[in-house]
């Protein structure tokens, strides 16, 4: 019998050295300006109670939960009318009382719950981990991926949204890739519903807006004409949609409009407000109102912020909101918030798509020390232990192989400096260092290559 290929499930991934060094200085720096705000760490399990996740994300969500069979005899549980039935949805709850969690936001309302009684008041939490989905794989989706959020709990403060404005601004230009910061309100988004004279429609009309970068307004307007609303109606609303200026000048056109509109007017204000105190430390990104963008709005109930890249037409690579009761599905009503999240792989494909990774991503070890053999071996496993205790990245090659073998380990590992000592450096208590980029070789004492490397590594 012939044996199966070894394989991974589809929509999953494995990631060699390279990949995993490129990912790491993503996360990297998420992390690390995460935490310059004040963001702390928190973690929960890979699996929660199915009761926890189902009934969260809509119909379709519930039905991309992957769940996760009971142990033991879990067939007893499913009458024999039941599995006769055929219906999915009542055998999986008999035989699966968990799941593999879909996405951090729900694990994180579940963790202020359950917490609430040792969590101090405004909470400002980051999280970074997997997150599982049933879905179709296909390129830039995948069943298994990472998910980097940050969200502040527990506070109405629009200081929170301008903040968020920071840290997209920070983790980006960190990371070298020019993006527009999008920004808008639901509560315009309801006023111009009620302006249109179609309040009772917001979720079809928001539904229509959001897919204006896809398919185009003329074909949100034949959308929107199709789901219900009058002509006279979508000619009143695509010149909004199609405003032009500066956000100021956005905001005074609208106002104008909205000004019947009190909570049309109330998310122009918010708006206007973070606006006001991203002034006070500018960004180094474009911020832009965008009243076509809508996305989220079956529990975002505020700001609406999305990122897209400058250079790179792929879609978003950050997305976040306010919400004012995201912890009232499990019993701790009236908690408001406001959160983001980076797309790890997105950005990555940004970076590649770019040519911008940093040239340290491909490194993993700085200096190779060739093998001559036991003595030689020995001569030098010191001089890595040293330059170790200062941080440089060094190994030795484990066999004395042929010196062109070692010297091409050396290259195709992308490894800068080979440190080589034979009869005539020990004699002289030198070693000989060699540059792999240039060719360059020069004999030095131990002193003298710590100076170069440290030099070279900028430490």
């Amino acid at each position: 019998m012939a044996k199966e290929k070894p394989g991974i499930p589809k929509g999953t991934r494995d990631f060699d050295p390279l990949e995993i060094s490129r990912r790491e200085h993503i996360f990297n720096t998420i992390r690390e300006v995460y935490r310059l705000h004040g963001f702390r760490p928190i973690e929960t399990p890979a699996m929660e109670n199915l009761s926890t996740l189902m009934g969260k994300y809509g119909e379709e969500g519930d039905r991309l939960i992957f769940r996760i069979l009971n142990s033991g005899d879990f067939p007893s549980k499913v009458k024999e009318e039941d599995w006769q039935s055929r219906n999915a949805s009542l055998i999986s709850s008999r035989i699966c009382e968990k799941a593999l969690r879909y996405d951090l936001t729900v694990p994180f309302a579940r963790y202020v719950v359950q917490h609430q009684h040792k969590i101090t008041f405004p909470f400002k939490r980051y999280q970074m981990q997997p997150v599982w989905r049933a879905d179709k794989p296909q390129k830039g989706r995948y069943r298994e991926f990472f998910q980097c959020d940050a969200d502040v709990i527990g506070s109405d403060s629009l200081a929170n949204e301008a903040e968020i404005m920071q840290i997209i601004d920070k983790v980006f230009s960190q990371l070298n890739i020019d993006v527009i910061i999008k920004i808008n309100n639901r509560k315009i988004l309801a006023g111009l519903a009620g302006l249109i004279g179609f309040p009772d429609r917001f979720t079809e009309i928001t539904t229509a807006i959001d897919k204006t970068d896809k398919i185009g307004l003329e074909n949100v307007s034949r959308e929107l004409i199709d789901r219900g609303l009058t002509k006279e109606a979508v000619d009143k609303l695509l010149p909004v949609l199609e405003l032009t200026g500066t956000n100021h000048e956005k905001i005074q056109m609208l106002q104008d409009l909205l000004s019947s509109s009190e909570l049309g007017m109330q998310g122009l204000s918010e708006v206007q407000e973070v606006f006001d105190i991203v002034e006070v430390t500018p960004l180094h990104c474009r911020l832009e109102l965008d009243l076509c963008l809508a996305r989220g709005l079956n529990y975002y109930t505020g700001a609406i912020i999305e990122v897209k890249s400058a250079d790179v037409n792929i879609g978003s690579l950050c997305g976040g909101g306010r919400y004012d009761d995201l912890t009232g599905i499990f019993g701790l009503p009236g908690v408001s918030g406001v959160g983001i999240s980076f797309g790890a792989d997105r950005i990555y494909d940004v970076l590649q798509a770019l040519s911008r990774f940093p040239d340290s991503t491909g490194t993993f070890s700085q200096v190779l020390a060739i093998n001559f053999g036991p003595v030689e071996r020995n001569y030098c496993l010191p001089a890595l232990e040293n330059l170790r205790s200062i941080g440089v990245q060094c190994e030795m090659y484990p066999e004395p192989a042929k010196i062109k073998k070692q010297l091409q380990y050396a290259d195709k590992n992308n490894i800068p400096f080979v440190l080589m000592a034979g009869e005539e450096e020990m004699k002289k208590k030198l070693f000989s260092l060699k540059d792999m980029r240039t060719g360059d070789q020069q004999q030095l004492m131990l002193e003298q290559i710590t100076d170069v490397l440290m030099k070279y590594f900028d430490r």
